[in-house]
């Protein structure tokens, strides 16, 4: 039987538990120790529900759109003419053209260039995309979304609209916004020449998907379009699952060809080639990665596509099977150590660590600029 106000008994017992426990650590003989504990505690849940409300904002309501609206005003005036220089690849009759938008996501035109249609990947920035679409001459006829953030999806409104003919293709699962054609998992879309097949990979979002162009009918390899599940030398954060449902999303991609192109949603290859090179610091493909990768952003070149083979020679969350990682990380969780992670706890403790260089990264860079004033 529920009670008035709560769903269940235990409820009542357990909230009057927590205030009985919060009550003896305040009059305790070290009550400073205990208030500093419990003050540390409710702020670690406090962050964690703030992240949350702001993340169901973000999602839910039209303030994350009103959000992706002034990212997408400050992108076009801070670079104008995208954040990265990119280049097209070209196949027997398929061209990839990636489209730099915000400031590091990339959308990803994919032309039939006998048919002159085209399809595009994310369409974050519909300003660019557009400029892209009537430079190359082609016929929009379909959106293909990863997941429903609006970095990814801000343009799917005015580009469907734009183009009568447009179908806009996505998860169910997600919300994507003006979705006219769901798909489920291994579904093809057919353009042309173009064979796409859906991949379901659930983790940064419930319903995010990977598209996998097939290189068969162009005599060329695969090229994977990864969306916020794997970028160069690292992987999406878990918004909308756990580390086992990450984990079994990148096994998925681990399934793929290793001549794969992987073409990302975002630049971030030098940083996450930094955090690699913490955990792994004598991986020499890393070491030769992160050099080419330098390069190339010295002169704010684009650093996709990669390979699926040259990903598992350095990503570390490509590498939660390898002992050398394991051993690089320390003893595992248990009470002596012994027996190891699992493959998502060595997953979510890299995503810890991530984490935690990044901040640091961001602390050296402020303490520089301090002292440089």
């Amino acid at each position: 039987m529920a009670w008035p106000g709560w769903s269940a008994p235990w409820l009542w017992v357990a909230g009057c538990g927590l205030l009985l426990l919060v009550l003896v650590l305040l009059v305790s003989p070290r009550s400073c120790r205990a208030r500093r504990t419990l003050r540390g505690l409710l702020m670690a849940r406090s962050k964690r529900l703030l992240f949350r409300i702001g993340y169901s904002l973000y999602t839910r309501t039209w303030l994350g759109y009103l959000f992706y609206r002034q990212q997408l005003r400050r992108a076009r005036n801070r670079y104008p003419k995208g954040h990265s220089r990119t280049q097209p690849r070209l196949f027997n009759g398929v061209k990839v053209l990636p489209i730099p938008v915000l400031s590091d996501n990339y959308s990803y035109l994919i032309i039939d260039t006998q048919a002159r249609l085209a399809v595009v990947v994310d369409p974050s920035d519909p300003q660019a995309v557009q400029a892209s679409i009537e430079k190359e001459g082609v016929n929009l006829v379909a959106i293909l979304c990863t997941h429903k953030h609006w970095d990814h999806s801000g343009g799917n409104r005015d580009l469907s609209r734009r183009h009568q003919d447009c179908r806009v293709y996505g998860s169910p699962q997600d919300g994507i916004p003006y979705l006219t054609h769901p798909l489920c998992h291994q579904d093809v879309v057919s353009v042309g020449r173009l064979q796409i097949r859906a991949l379901a990979t659930p983790g940064h979002t419930q319903g995010h998907l990977v598209y996998l162009l097939d290189g068969e009918p162009y005599k060329g390899p695969s090229c994977l379009f990864s969306g916020d599940l794997l970028f160069l030398s690292g992987c999406g954060r878990t918004f909308e699952g756990t580390a086992e449902t990450m984990l079994s999303s990148l096994d998925t991609v681990l399934g793929l060809g290793d001549d794969t192109l992987l073409w990302p949603g975002h630049e971030y290859a030098e940083e996450n080639l930094g955090f690699a090179g913490v955990v792994e610091p004598e991986n020499l493909a890393r070491e030769r990665k992160m050099q080419w990768v330098q390069r190339q952003r010295m002169e704010r070149k684009s650093t996709c596509p990669s390979t699926l083979g040259e990903e598992r020679s350095y990503n570390p969350f490509l590498r939660t099977h390898c002992l050398v990682l394991q051993e690089a990380l320390g003893p595992g969780p248990g009470p002596t150590g012994d027996d190891g992670y699992s493959r998502a706890e060595l997953l979510e403790k890299l995503r810890r660590l991530k984490d935690l260089h990044k901040k640091l990264g961001r602390h050296r860079c402020t303490s520089g600029h301090r002292g440089e004033e």
